[in-house]
């Protein structure tokens, strides 16, 4: 097995995120792609993401494009706050400040 054949660690990032009321959800995939859902419907946008340090950079599947930031464990996406499905944070509903 060569060095480009060892499996890397997926990045920090991927995962679900939530927001407090847990209205959206938003899964950060592995392979850079990205899927939101918004209350019950699944799937309500989904695109493509790449991350540059802290920021992310997201491509809708339509054209339009957004980004977030990750501060302290929080995704400042827009105008949403999000936190890791298994925060409690979020959950308390802890609101932090934008910086």
């Amino acid at each position: 097995m060569t060095s480009n054949d060892t499996p890397r660690a997926p990045h920090p990032y991927v995962g679900t995120w939530v927001t407090a009321d847990g209205f959206i959800r938003q899964e950060l995939l592995p392979n850079g792609r990205y899927d939101e859902a918004r209350g019950k419907r699944q799937s309500a946008y989904t695109g493509r993401y790449t991350v540059t340090g802290d920021h992310i950079d997201y491509v809708d599947d339509t054209g339009f494009t957004a980004t977030g930031d990750v501060r302290d464990g929080v995704l400042f996406h827009e105008h949403l706050v999000l936190y890791r499905e298994d925060d409690d944070r979020g959950r308390r509903g802890d609101v932090p400040s934008r910086g």
